[in-house]
């Protein structure tokens, strides 16, 4: 910030030319993280909403007697849902490194 303000940069070029891009840089391993573990973990918002993939999970599974199939039904939809995301994130953590 200091070498962006002594070239005569305003506060605002400085922040969106200096230090964002290299905050964002930084920022988004964790950010991908957390977005993915917050798809994986919605199974709080079974108490919230009651429309969640594990609580319908449950709910096939006690009505019928193939409770694995549900549960590997469940299983696969969280892994359709949160491969992409992993791939997408890993895509632009390699974008940004370079």
């Amino acid at each position: 910030m200091e070498g962006a303000r002594s070239n005569g940069l305003t506060f605002w070029q400085a922040m969106r030319y200096i230090v964002l891009p290299q905050a964002f840089k930084v920022v988004i391993p964790p950010l991908g993280n957390q977005f993915i573990n917050l798809i994986k973990n919605s199974s709080v918002l079974a108490f919230v909403a009651g429309f969640d993939l594990m609580y319908q999970g449950n709910v096939i599974a006690s009505d019928s007697l193939q409770s694995m199939n549900a549960y590997m039904c469940v299983g696969l939809l969280y892994l359709i849902i949160t491969l992409p995301l992993s791939y997408y994130m890993r895509h632009l953590e390699k974008k940004l490194a370079a």
